[in-house]
């Protein structure tokens, strides 16, 4: 397996040294975000992780290696080649076996998190169920990864359009944690609420870091979600959001968009219903997770 592991010197000083690092993916670069938008984000990202006393490690597949770490120029890369492509479990031996450069999803992260001995990772939002995926049985592999790798998931929610319902029914199931921090309600990505809850609310980073530590003490593997809302400045409504999504996912079905290509489309076109409040809304919350996330790590950290 370390045949296929790449470092930057940052992270793999960070590893000698038992730092807090905190992992980060490429799909939200490559397909999650406009350029230039998801380069001015990608940076500031990893600077506010630093500024929140951890090391950033965002992870891509390039030139046959499972990248830990990349340069400005890999990162350049990832924000503007158009043949990069969205990498989840199944794709790892394909992408590295050909060389072709691919973007983690939350589930390859979490793979390639663990592989090199890193515990948290800060996203956006997880995939989940998505809407009648009773008929397309159209489940996120972020899910099943959830329940067998033991990486802690910082997150705003899952995205608001998925079945938050069914998804949350489908974490129990695998037995993974759904903690609220310092929230009481799912948050449904650009809103900080939604109609169901959370498992247990946590207040501090250190409570936490006690409770990661506890899991995987126990021997009882897989991830956690963290669910970390949006800041209520930039938060949108929860009723109005919904509406948007809806319409979103009519032109969607309307067009036969199905696959890995339905979380881009639907996040574009509710982009553009909302004139770019969403994307506002994104960044601002992709940005509190790496904070909350930097902070979770050094606690969590600190107890090994």
């Amino acid at each position: 397996m370390k045949q296929y592991l790449s470092f930057t010197d940052e992270v793999r000083e960070a590893l000698e040294k038992n730092l807090p690092i905190v992992a980060l993916e490429t799909t939200i670069i490559s397909h999650g975000m406009p350029y230039p938008q998801n380069i001015e984000m990608a940076k500031e990202v990893e600077q506010i992780i630093r500024d929140n006393g951890a090391v950033p490690a965002t992870i891509g597949l390039m030139d046959g290696k499972i990248k830990i770490g990349l340069t400005d120029e890999e990162l350049e890369r990832f924000a503007t080649d158009q043949s990069v492509e969205k990498v989840s479990r199944r794709d790892f031996p394909y992408i590295l076996a050909t060389g072709k450069i691919g973007a983690t999803t939350v589930a390859a992260t979490m793979i390639a998190a663990e592989m090199a001995g890193i515990k948290v990772f800060a996203t956006g939002g997880i995939g989940g169920v998505h809407r009648e995926g009773e008929v397309t049985w159209d489940v996120s592999a972020d899910l099943t990864e959830l329940a067998q790798t033991s990486v802690a998931v910082v997150c705003a929610g899952a995205k608001s359009i998925l079945d938050i319902g069914r998804t949350l029914e489908y974490l129990e199931t695998q037995g993974v944690p759904v903690v609220g921090y310092r929230c009481t309600k799912f948050p449904s990505f650009y809103s900080r609420e939604s109609e169901y809850g959370v498992d247990f609310t946590l207040e501090t980073p250190d409570e936490v870091g006690t409770l990661l530590d506890t899991k995987w003490k126990l021997g009882l593997q897989g991830g956690l979600v963290i669910a970390n809302p949006v800041p209520e400045a930039d938060a949108l409504d929860y009723g109005q959001i919904g509406a948007v999504i809806e319409k979103a996912l009519a032109e969607a079905k309307e067009k036969g968009i199905s696959g890995k290509q339905v979380t881009p489309f639907l996040l574009d076109k509710v982009k553009q219903l909302t004139v770019g409040k969403s994307l506002q809304t994104n960044i601002a919350l992709v940005k509190h997770n790496a904070q909350v996330a930097a902070q979770i790590a050094a606690a969590y950290q600190a107890k090994q």
